[in-house]
């Protein structure tokens, strides 16, 4: 379910000078073990906060989010905790050259970047929204008081029609978002954002604890931290008297749709949810499904996908039985895992040697309190209790979150609610971002132009004003 972002903000230069900053576009060559890689990373700057994305054309991956980026005395230093990766480097008096090293898990290579000079070619996004809008923007800021150093930063627009207005709060899904949940070029958020204003809806989007222009610590926080981040989007909005306190709505895009149900299970502030690929089920049974899916459609033998489910499922079982005694799981998942090994054929003893080559940083990966948390926790505890509206859709084509597994389940729990005002829909051919999609694999996202389909777009805000009248 990773979807992963940054905060794209202008240039704020102050003093620095073009030779002595970091931002820009930087690419190198990274040697790995049986691999040459070519990775970029484009640095942006508000002031003196800087924020940073990574491509790795090779892979096919763009626009990959990074949780932390830092320049000091010459040195900048990008963070991205949800691929265990950190890159240091030195920039050179020109600015042009910049000698460093890339870190990911155990593993340390030599990276050297050079600037990247004139203007990076433009992705073909045409849903983004340009300036000026036809409704009003406002940069705002407010506290959790349940998370001590927490202060979410984010943009509330609202329609130029006097108010007092309805309001969605938008979440975002796994991984450190920002505002626009932006991820392979495309920005979800700003796109929906943009829609529902559009159509007398005011909107709040904000960027993750720890993320942008948010504070707090992103990389030990589980759902239930952020929903208690998206609570405090509920507090903030009832302050304000351009908001009609009686219609404040969540709307949460996979994790996100986990936590909007958390909130207004507990809240009567919260007048209407809205689940966008939420899921209805544990994290356990996602991630299994979700591994097959994907796997199916990049065309693994079936044999491969069996095995994988397999040792995933061990995995995840020791993971769960031992508790917080993790020196206890990481032990035991090793010794499960070559005992496997030895009923398996040379090659598929090679390819599990490659894999647990790469255990440390798997393991650190899945003994984080946020996967934890995911993989035990059962949606329909919160489901079970929400007795306000609530619409769920899924694509028929998402391979992370599938519409199959978790529609039927949401329902079941809103029946057993008792809630008699819900709707719930499979729209066709869409993939996890509610893109248009051939496939549904995250291969084709940022390949794809569209950003979110026009039609989930008005499935969205049909109901919406159907709730609101």
């Amino acid at each position: 379910m990773k979807v992963l972002t940054v905060l794209m903000v202008c240039l704020g230069l102050g003093y620095m000078s073009s030779a002595q900053s970091p931002v820009g576009d930087w690419e190198g060559t990274l040697e790995v073990p049986g691999a040459k890689l070519k990775i970029v990373f484009h640095v942006t700057a508000d002031g003196d906060t800087y924020s940073a994305t990574m491509d790795s054309p090779d892979q096919g991956a763009m626009g990959l989010a990074t949780s932390s980026t830092t320049f000091e005395d010459g040195k900048l230093t990008i963070t991205a905790t949800q691929l265990g990766m950190t890159y240091e480097g030195a920039l050179d008096p020109g600015g042009a050259q910049m000698k460093g090293v890339f870190k990911q898990g155990p593993g340390a290579f030599p990276l050297n970047l050079t600037r990247v000079k004139g203007e990076p070619a433009k992705l073909d996004r045409p849903q983004e929204p340009q300036k000026p809008y036809p409704y009003k923007e406002e940069e705002v800021k407010y506290d959790n008081p349940k998370a001590e150093g927490v202060t979410l930063a984010g943009t509330l627009t609202l329609p130029n029609t006097s108010g007092p207005h309805p309001v969605v709060v938008l979440i975002s899904g796994s991984g450190p978002q920002n505002r626009d949940e932006e991820l392979l070029g495309h920005k979800p958020f700003l796109v929906l954002a943009d829609h529902l204003t559009r159509q007398g809806i005011a909107v709040l989007r904000y960027d993750d604890r720890g993320v942008a222009k948010s504070t707090g610590d992103f990389g030990t926080a589980t759902s239930a931290d952020f929903a208690t981040d998206a609570e405090a989007a509920v507090t903030y909005l009832k302050t304000r008297k351009d908001i009609d306190a009686s219609k404040i709505g969540l709307m949460g895009h996979s994790e996100g749709g986990l936590i909007a149900p958390m909130v207004a299970a507990e809240s009567d502030d919260v007048a209407f949810i809205v689940l966008l690929a939420g899921t209805g089920v544990s994290g356990t049974e996602i991630l299994l499904l979700q591994q097959e899916l994907i796997a199916k459609a990049s065309l693994v033998p079936d044999n491969v996908i069996a095995l994988n489910r397999k040792l995933n499922k061990r995995t995840f079982e020791l993971l769960k039985e031992h508790g917080d005694d993790l020196p206890k799981a990481k032990e035991e998942i090793k010794k499960y895992m070559n005992q496997e090994k030895e009923r398996l054929s040379d090659a598929d003893k090679a390819a599990l040697d490659a894999s647990m080559g790469q255990f440390d940083q798997t393991f650190q990966q899945i003994s984080s309190p946020w996967f934890r948390f995911f993989l035990t926790y059962d949606p329909a505890s919160s489901l079970e209790k929400v007795s306000c509206p609530v619409l769920a859709i899924n694509g028929s084509k998402d391979l992370q979150v599938d519409a199959e597994q978790n529609l039927p389940a949401i329902e079941k729990a809103l029946k057993k609610a008792g809630n008699k005002n819900y709707e719930i829909k499979s729209l066709p051919n869409m993939n996890h971002l509610f893109q248009s999609s051939d496939t549904g694999s995250p291969t084709e996202y940022a390949k794809l132009t569209e950003t979110f389909s026009p039609i989930a777009l008005n499935t969205i805000s049909n109901w919406l004003k159907d709730q609101l009248k």
